[in-house]
């Protein structure tokens, strides 16, 4: 597998939310027109489909590697925030007997907006969109479920990975999620995230560790990996 299985419109929501995808031609596009008319018109009817599935295979790939020596042994995933899911495509692809779930918004932003959002407001996503990108690169629908983060029905199992790559606390604050991610990990959980303040979690959780720094971005986030509450 070197690229994903995409149709036009999972290569436009990939767009929205990962806006690296697109090649200079478009971002140009994007500072002449504004956000508005990009997301609206410009990503949806002039990105390359194939260009757009082999840029955000490489992007996710490389994600997967990051964290591959930390998850290779675990079988229950937790995901927040995973937009159409190709990390966690991965982590089912390669990693046997594993299901995982999706927390997930189940709309998009009539302005697409990046940076801090205290509240969680934002959404850049389709639940109907996920699952058929899911289904469409071959993993059966029995190693997954997905749950829409505004009806409130969140899982209360414990999960042994928890993943929000560049989301929780990283568009928005780690407290919307601290009680419920409290309730379903235990001592052997791992959680893993992005944030521009990791020495704040020290005091949350006994075990904090870096395993990835992105100097290249604004944010200039570190990649954490955190178990056991305090």
């Amino acid at each position: 597998m070197k690229s994903f299985i995409l149709n036009k419109n999972l290569a436009h929501l990939a767009v929205l939310q990962r806006i690296e995808l697109i090649d200079k031609r478009l971002k140009k596009l994007r500072k002449l027109f504004g956000r508005y008319i990009f997301s609206k018109i410009i990503s949806k009817h002039f990105i390359n489909i194939k260009e757009v599935s082999k840029n955000y295979f490489k992007i996710m790939e490389e994600e997967f590697h990051c964290i591959e020596k930390y998850i290779y042994s675990k079988k229950n995933f937790l995901s927040i925030g995973a937009g159409i899911g190709g990390l966690e495509l991965l982590i089912l692809s390669n990693l046997s007997n594993t299901h995982l779930t999706f927390i997930e918004k189940n709309y998009i932003s009539k302005k697409i907006k990046y940076g801090w959002d205290e509240s969680n407001n934002e959404g850049y996503n389709n639940l109907h969109q996920l699952k058929n990108f899911i289904l469409s690169n071959k993993i059966t629908s029995d190693r997954f479920r997905i749950f829409d983060f505004n009806k409130n029905n969140f899982p209360l199992n414990k999960f042994e990975v928890l993943l929000s790559i560049y989301s929780l606390d990283y568009h928005y604050d780690f407290n919307v999620y601290y009680e419920y991610i409290k309730k379903v990990m235990n001592n052997e959980s791992i959680l893993i995230f992005d944030t521009i303040r990791p020495d704040y979690f020290k005091n949350i959780f006994k075990f904090v560790e870096v395993i990835k720094e992105d100097i290249d971005t604004v944010h200039k986030s570190k990649r954490i990996i955190c178990s056991k509450f305090i």
